[in-house]
């Protein structure tokens, strides 16, 4: 039998609980769940500690001030939490920057709630990762053949993607920017998925937490193809700082950019969540890096060609 109460704190896994058919069970939600648009309606579980509305760049100074405080970033709202009794409890230890960790969660909740819940902790650095999670819940909601049927959908995708492409040379270099100010590239899962859709990632490895990289290493490795793909962004909300990409010495000398081939994808709903949606960026870095072979209808909504 399904869990009856569920409080999600993490987006990606909100998804994969909607995915496995047991939205009907969440009962709480963290501020930054909003796939899909009904989860919503749910009572809000935490908060972050810093003002909406800053640059990328004082984000960044924000967030490193909070952790060397020894702060979190975020707070859980435990007086929400105990109200709504959960018997699960899902959060995260992959990234205390991103969302709740479990640290904070166990804090938060110990000898709180009037009855025991169980906290599931995920902790994804890898596509198989991403797949052992979506297990791990299923199997913690005790709907284990509804997560190995969503698993076989997930992959089956990803395998056709992989076949297509399975005796092609034609590899373009790919530099995924994660955010803008300070630079980063986008690591973990995402050099994998580049590697997928028929791309080459540079200065990243598969499996490693995201670098800071400066600007001049980019340029010595002139990638063929430049996506922008903050995390936590959307199209618009990269569009609104994107001068500073534009601003950078030589970028008008780019190969990506001499042959038009800049974009923006959003960075928030697809690459940076860890849930089944991790499918459709396989399938939005195939329409971006060979969109003569893929044309899966993302372009407009999950990710744009900038025009210079």
């Amino acid at each position: 039998m399904p869990a009856r109460k569920i409080v999600s704190l993490l987006p990606a896994a909100t998804e994969i609980v909607c995915a496995l058919g047991l939205e009907s069970n969440l009962v709480g939600r963290s501020h930054e769940c909003d796939y899909p648009e009904t989860v919503k309606a749910l009572p809000v579980c935490s908060e972050a500690n810093f003002p909406d509305g800053l640059s990328s760049a004082d984000i960044d100074v924000k967030v490193k001030e909070v952790l060397a405080d020894a702060l979190s970033v975020y707070t859980v709202k435990r007086e929400v939490i105990k109200e709504l009794q959960p018997d699960v409890v899902i959060t995260q230890a992959q990234c205390e920057v991103c969302a709740v960790s479990l640290p904070e969660v166990e804090q938060a909740l110990e000898n709180y709630l009037d009855k025991p819940a169980a906290i599931v902790s995920l902790q994804p650095n890898s596509l198989d990762d991403i797949y052992k999670d979506i297990a791990t819940v299923a199997s913690a909601l005790e709907v284990t053949q509804t997560g190995d049927q969503l698993l076989e959908d997930l992959q089956e995708r990803v395998d056709i993607i992989r076949h297509k492409l399975k005796f092609m040379d034609n590899k373009p270099t790919v530099a995924c920017i994660e955010w803008l100010e300070p630079m980063m590239l986008s690591g973990n899962w995402v050099p994998e998925l580049v590697a997928i859709a028929g791309g080459v990632p540079i200065l990243t490895q598969p499996g490693k937490h995201s670098p800071y990289v400066n600007w001049t290493e980019i340029q010595a490795q002139d990638p063929e193809v430049l996506l922008l793909m903050p995390c936590g962004f959307s199209i618009e909300r990269t569009m609104r700082e994107i001068d500073l990409l534009l601003q950078l010495p030589g970028f008008s000398e780019m190969k990506a950019v001499k042959n038009n081939r800049v974009y923006i994808a959003d960075g928030n709903q697809y690459f940076n969540r860890p849930g089944p949606r991790i499918v459709d960026s396989v399938e939005i870095l195939a329409e971006i890096i060979h969109p003569k072979q893929f044309i899966f209808g993302y372009e407009g909504e999950g990710w744009i060609k900038f025009a210079l």
